[in-house]
């Protein structure tokens, strides 16, 4: 991932469920990040359909639907959004490793069976809206470095790419799974934004700079008044 340029590094998170006002946006976004995500939102309202209406912008598409459920429905889910050719999809490591072990394999022969090029397949480990009070409340004992590690580290000996994390966990993660597992992280805020419903937040440039392989920013480019100069700046603040 060291040959991406600093735009190639963003992703743009697309909230919404209106297709035309995604596509009008990754269009307009084509040429200042490297790619957009759409998540349970946009899918669950717009379906295939609202991807493939996406995906004539050019623009590589991040499908961001934390699938998680026994193996074999996981293995089926990710195979039947192949045909979409997806850049990268997620599932939730908390799923085990027979689980992630399924979606790698099943991820494999289905863009094999397609014809098209495997996605990178991450697993999400702890959400960056939690924080450790919320992880004594579902019963996970803190800190929560140590919780994405051990997840970081199942997710690779089951085959993942790479995980999903808090900027707060890369260095941690790069130490224990090496340089070429894939790091997607989101929880970036540049300097001056409001964290949302964002705990564990950190600035594009300290997240590049602590080993992150991808960014993934939303409102600070989505709700700019011009998403295009927003963009350039953070891509500008990571050289």
């Amino acid at each position: 991932m060291n040959d991406l340029t600093p735009s190639q590094r963003i992703l743009c998170a697309l909230d919404t469920t209106d297709p035309q006002a995604a596509f009008d946006l990754a269009e307009k976004l084509r040429d200042h990040v490297g790619g957009v995500k759409l998540g349970l939102e946009y899918f669950g309202a717009c379906g295939p359909t609202g991807f493939n209406h996406v995906a004539q912008s050019g623009m590589p598409i991040f499908l961001d639907l934390k699938l998680h459920d026994i193996p074999n429905t996981v293995a089926k889910a990710i195979s039947a959004v192949m045909p979409l050719n997806p850049l990268i999809m997620t599932i939730h490591t908390s799923g085990g490793a027979a689980m992630m072990t399924a979606a790698a394999k099943a991820a494999t022969e289905a863009a094999q069976n397609v014809g098209c090029k495997r996605p990178i397949i991450v697993g999400v480990t702890i959400l960056t809206s939690m924080d450790e009070s919320d992880l004594q409340d579902i019963g996970l004992s803190p800190p929560i470095e140590s919780q994405v590690v051990r997840m970081a580290r199942l997710a690779q000996a089951s085959g993942l790419d790479g995980v999903v994390c808090s900027p707060f966990e890369i260095i941690a993660i790069r130490a224990a799974c090496g340089p070429d597992f894939k790091l997607i992280v989101p929880g970036i805020r540049p300097v001056g934004s409001s964290k949302g419903d964002q705990k564990r937040t950190m600035t594009p440039r300290e997240a590049i700079a602590r080993g992150a392989d991808y960014i993934v920013i939303g409102r600070p480019i989505t709700e700019a008044d011009d998403p295009i100069k927003a963009a350039q700046d953070i891509a500008r603040g990571l050289e």
